[in-house]
């Protein structure tokens, strides 16, 4: 008798990946879990009485820092407990981002079933610690659904889902580039507004409460300074982009304590040189189907992490979809595991053993390995000629 073979469905990877992801989260003690994540941080922010935006200022937007106090609260405040279901949560999240990358392969692929690329999306997750010690999974989930969304022709509904996104963290918001390509600018505008509505509606209620700390968490990320990146190299600023001790969040005035040297070149000034090459990008990149719209996504990520006066080595987690769905699998695969090594190397290999001048290297090498990301995207045949020559 012949036995059906198993078709490995978009669910069906997903499920698989979540149950590998348990499996090692199970068989960790609890310093592996924790290992250098910001767990401990998130813990003791959600410890501190009342609530985030509310009672006490935090540097996130919003969503996280209530879903990290209701954690807190089933965990009856035992921290192993609270660090064991946030991780649980985050691959929860992951998992479903496996699921829409997969979707998405299927759509900028054209296939009948996922291809190579959504298995090595797999396997480079599977891996990295990044997925359980941030909660930026929450955030990708909500910029791989919110672009499966609006490449599916449902404007409104993927603008909510980056809206809500936004609420996790800000990122998301730059998928609403994909509304503008290949769609009406009724269409266009429909994403948008649903996106801003869902911020303003959550943001403008919270500050109706609680207009201090609210307009503290807020601006917070603004008295960041520069971090890990080339302008904090020209600005002397070796190190994370980590905030003061959490007994400070009580007091509003402390968010827009200037942190680190300030910086030479304004980002202000920086932002019109880059804005204009996204204007430029936006006019002569051709539209073109649903590759084509990604990548217009990954131009932008490009851009802004280029003028980005910050860097945090979790974020390789948004960039890697869009190599893997959008380049050839050659130099997907091959730039993937670039930028997730120099990534690893920056923390928490060096960073965290205190050898800071090392960004003077990992942050060069990181760059051009963006800078490379853009360029392959906003120009996919770049390099192929010479290749076929010298073949």
């Amino acid at each position: 008798m012949n036995a059906k073979r198993m078709r490995l469905t978009p669910l069906v990877i997903a499920g698989l990946f979540l149950a590998g992801r348990l499996v090692l989260l199970a068989g960790l003690p609890l310093d592996g879990l924790m290992g250098y994540s910001d767990l401990h941080h998130f813990y003791e922010l959600a410890r501190l009485p009342g609530l985030a935006f509310i009672h006490y200022w935090v540097e996130f937007p919003p969503v996280f820092p209530f879903l990290a106090k209701l954690l807190y609260l089933l965990s009856s405040g035992r921290e192993s407990t609270f660090a064991t279901m946030a991780a649980m949560v985050f691959s929860l999240a992951l998992a479903a981002s496996v699921f829409f990358f997969a979707r998405l392969d299927l759509l900028v692929n054209q296939c009948e079933a996922p291809g190579a690329a959504t298995f090595v999306f797999v396997a480079i997750l599977a891996g990295i610690p990044y997925g359980w010690w941030y909660f930026d999974p929450l955030a990708l989930l909500a910029m791989l659904w919110g672009v499966w969304l609006i490449l599916k022709d449902r404007s409104v509904a993927g603008g909510l889902v980056l809206g809500l996104g936004a609420l996790v963290k800000w990122f998301p918001l730059l998928a609403l580039v994909v509304a503008w390509r290949g769609r009406s600018m009724k269409r266009a505008l429909a994403a948008i507004a649903s996106a801003l509505a869902v911020i303003l509606i959550v943001l403008g209620g919270l500050y109706l409460i609680a207009p201090d700390m609210t307009a503290a968490s807020l601006r917070s990320q603004l008295s960041k300074g520069s971090w890990e990146t080339v302008w904090a190299l020209v600005d002397g600023n070796l190190g994370t982009g980590n905030f003061g001790p959490e007994s400070e969040r009580a007091d509003p005035q402390l968010a827009a304590q200037p942190m680190g040297n300030p910086a030479r070149i304004p980002s202000w000034l920086t932002l019109i040189p880059f804005a204009g090459l996204g204007l430029l990008a936006l006019v002569k990149i051709p539209h073109g189907g649903a590759r084509e719209q990604v990548a217009f996504l990954g131009v932008t990520w490009t851009l802004f992490l280029l003028w980005s006066p910050g860097w945090s080595p979790q974020w390789v987690l948004y960039l890697l979809p869009l190599m893997l769905l959008v380049l050839r699998l050659s130099r997907g695969v091959l730039l993937s595991l670039a930028l997730v090594v120099v990534s690893l190397l920056e923390w928490p290999i060096l960073l965290s053993r205190g050898a800071f001048e090392s960004l003077y290297l990992t942050v060069p090498v990181r760059t051009v390995l963006v800078a490379a990301m853009g360029l392959l995207m906003a120009f996919p045949r770049l390099g192929e000629h010479r290749a076929r020559s010298e073949g």
